[in-house]
């Protein structure tokens, strides 16, 4: 009971972190492409990353684990802000920021087939609920965003619940801070030359608010988060930590509103709230 007291705890800080992600990615497009900013999160938290693995003299891991570490970097590392930051040239970060409820979803899934969990029926029950209501808040709100932008979304998050999951498990054996710094390493070698091709052709112009959400996503949504996050999942289990996600949307829309002045519409909070009642179901249902 204390191993997923503890899960729980440390899961709770990854989502804190983490919804700052796609306000902090909205601001950031606005000074940067979305390739660069990728490639330029990744090279930079690969370098912190890289750091700590050398510092504190961490072993490599085995060449059985690099496939799976190869499917972390593709869905943590490359994919989710990738896509994030494509969707956020079509669609605002509080429109975004819904379709975070389906990650708990992907992420359960993929802890079944990644995994080897077995929740119970009433989980998916809920769990199915919540990611259905997320569905029909984005479809009935065509001006609010675009298909394209939508579409976006939905694929940044089955890999994102990939990624979670997969590393996850690896983080079993690795530990789950090794994990996200080797995935970071793994990909530096086809992040940095990225990087370099698409830097900005000047650097002039580029606002304080633009840097700044360069060093979140870079610091903390590609590398403190997934400290916390990845000891969550381990210590709680992926399917029941996982669905922590569903309350990332609360945060991520005060933060939108806040600090970016997006409009935050009474149905969004509304589906928000839904969806965190249905996380509470699953929690006792899992």
């Amino acid at each position: 009971m204390e191993q997923t007291s503890k899960g729980w705890g440390s899961g709770l800080v990854g989502v804190i972190i983490f919804s700052g992600s796609l306000p902090a990615t909205r601001v950031a497009v606005g000074g940067f492409e979305p390739v660069f900013l990728t490639s330029a999160r990744a090279v930079i938290a690969a370098l912190l990353g890289g750091a700590l693995l050398v510092a504190l003299r961490q072993p490599r891991p085995a060449a059985t684990d690099l496939f799976s570490l190869l499917i972390v970097a593709i869905g943590v590392v490359v994919g989710f802000p990738l896509l994030t930051a494509l969707a956020l040239q079509h669609v605002t970060s509080a429109h975004s920021i819904v379709f975070i409820g389906l990650l708990p979803l992907a992420t359960a899934t993929f802890g079944v087939l990644r995994g080897g969990e077995r929740p119970r029926r009433g989980f998916w029950f809920f769990s199915a609920l919540g990611s259905l209501s997320v569905v029909g808040f984005a479809l009935s709100q065509s001006g609010a965003g675009s298909l394209v932008g939508d579409l976006l979304m939905v694929a940044a998050v089955v890999l994102c619940g990939l990624g979670y999951a997969e590393g996850a498990v690896l983080s079993r054996r690795l530990g789950g801070w090794q994990v996200i710094c080797w995935a970071l390493v793994l990909a530096l070698p086809v992040m940095a030359p990225i990087a370099l091709a698409t830097q900005p052709a000047t650097w002039h112009g580029i606002g304080a608010p633009a840097w700044l959400g360069l060093a979140y996503v870079s610091v903390f949504s590609m590398l403190v988060g997934f400290v916390f996050w990845y000891r969550g999942l381990v210590l709680g289990g992926i399917a029941k930590v996982g669905q922590l996600q569903l309350l990332q949307p609360f945060f991520g829309l005060a933060l939108a509103g806040l600090l970016l002045h997006e409009p935050v519409p009474i149905a969004m909070v509304a589906v928000t709230g839904f969806i965190v009642l249905c996380v509470a179901a699953a929690k006792r249902c899992a």
